[in-house]
């Protein structure tokens, strides 16, 4: 595997891992809408999970990452329309979507794919 490739799928995983922790394992909706500083932290990880996201796609275009090309996007709301960011929108993404970008990513660093 790509050493830097590794690297940003090692990323992903530690934001997914800390998003998991930053809410617990008593997911409460409303104690996410109520908490700015836990609004930011979550956001950010999935900052740092489109951007690496979008470094991997730079280098291995076909990865097998489904949703790839919406994970940066919503790296680029995040970061660009700051202002707008729907809750609900990132809770869904956190109970929907999070878990098996966590497998996908898991696979990867498991398997032989990019060796």
């Amino acid at each position: 595997m790509k050493d830097r490739v590794r690297k940003w799928l090692l990323d992903i995983k530690a934001s997914i891992e800390s998003v998991k922790e930053y809410l617990g394992e008593q997911r409460n909706f409303f104690e996410y809408q109520q908490n700015k500083m836990l609004k930011r932290a979550v956001e950010r990880e999935f900052e740092i999970i489109g951007e690496s996201t979008n470094r991997i796609l730079q280098q291995v275009p076909d990865i097998e990452i489904s949703s790839a090309r919406k994970i940066v996007s919503l790296r680029n709301h995040i970061i660009h329309a700051y202002d707008s960011v729907s809750g609900e929108i990132i809770w869904g993404i956190i109970v929907n979507n999070l878990p098996s970008l966590e497998r996908e990513v898991v696979k990867l660093l498991e398997g032989e794919y990019l060796e």
